[in-house]
């Protein structure tokens, strides 16, 4: 809503306009994929990127039927080892988030889930007490059963919680990764290099990787589809976006 607040006012003088907005970023295991690699950074893109304070955090994380009772358990016990603590503090790995709105917001979305009949199965609370009583700490959560049409599918949730869908066929889930207004990041793991090549040009988003979580570089033009924002920042691309280009006709004659 900011971003089209911005590009109305700026219309007005015909002004030319670069955003990077919002995200709703699809997490995909496939099958095939190389599990260790799956879980590890699945927990490091949702959790490990500001405890995910990041438009281009995984949002939404769906595992392929196939591997999925292989890869939740795994992914769980992975998320009750990450240690929340304030960021001076050794061996802190998630620290808080940035205002009570915002713990409160993600802790709304968790609890409407639950509501809505997801199951949370790992944190999904306020941290108070000791070292947490000086910030606004909220434990890493992870919720079952979650639907496409809950909330927390289709918002941005900003923060430590990590809903878990589950797709039986590519085709399926480059349908429901594609389903949303956003087309920022997404990530999908995978060990067969046609599947790679097919689904990497079907995800309708900006930025994708592909058996990788490290998001974003400086070197790589960055910027999302749909309302996701305009044009792109970073790579030659980005500075294209703060100039103009002017052509010059001569007569030697």
């Amino acid at each position: 809503d900011v971003g089209k607040g911005i590009m109305e006012t700026a219309a007005r003088q015909i002004k030319r306009l670069s955003f990077e907005l919002g995200g709703n970023a699809p997490f995909i295991i496939f099958d095939d994929a190389d599990l260790p690699a799956a879980v590890e950074g699945a927990v490091a893109m949702k959790f490990f990127r500001v405890g995910g304070q990041s438009c281009i955090c995984a949002n939404r994380i769906y595992v392929q039927r196939g591997i999925a009772a292989q890869f939740v358990p795994a992914f769980i016990e992975a998320v009750k080892r990450i240690k929340v603590a304030p960021g001076f503090e050794p061996g802190a790995q998630v620290g808080p988030l940035i205002n009570e709105e915002t713990r409160t917001k993600v802790h709304s979305l968790v609890q409407d889930a639950v509501a809505r009949g997801a199951r949370l199965v790992t944190g999904g609370h306020h941290l108070t007490d000791g070292p947490y009583k000086n910030g606004f700490f909220y434990a890493p959560a992870v919720l079952l059963d979650v639907t496409d049409d809950m909330p927390i599918a289709q918002e941005e949730i900003f923060g430590p919680a990590a809903p878990l869908l589950l797709f039986d066929t590519e085709e399926e889930i480059i349908r429901r990764a594609n389903a949303t207004n956003f087309g920022l990041a997404a990530y999908f793991y995978t060990k067969d290099m046609t599947r790679l090549m097919r689904v990497a040009e079907q995800l309708e988003y900006g930025l994708v990787g592909a058996n990788d979580a490290t998001g974003y570089t400086h070197e790589i033009p960055f910027g999302g589809f749909k309302e996701s924002g305009l044009g792109r920042e970073g790579g030659h691309e980005g500075i294209e976006e703060y100039t103009e280009v002017k052509s010059v006709v001569i007569n030697l004659k």
